[in-house]
């Protein structure tokens, strides 16, 4: 799964290959600003302290699905 932060402003950032070369993608309401090789070179154009990740949790029936499975016959 891919791994992306977004900030305010309308802010993205994702992980992606340019040219073969592994760059971090910097985006702002859809429009490509930059792809840059370093952090350092995200930071220039967002602040890095206000990216959150965006974290994709399981749908609700997968994790009963889950618990099902795991549950001991002795707890019923």
């Amino acid at each position: 799964m891919e791994r992306r932060w977004v900030g305010p402003g309308g802010y993205e950032v994702v992980g992606a290959l340019r040219a073969g070369r592994q760059v971090l993608r910097v985006r702002r309401h859809g429009w490509l600003v930059a792809d840059c090789s370093s952090v350092a070179e995200v930071a220039r154009h967002v602040d890095l302290a206000d990216l959150c990740e965006v974290v994709v949790l399981p749908a609700p029936e997968t994790v009963e699905k889950i618990a099902e499975a795991r549950t001991s016959s002795r707890h019923r």
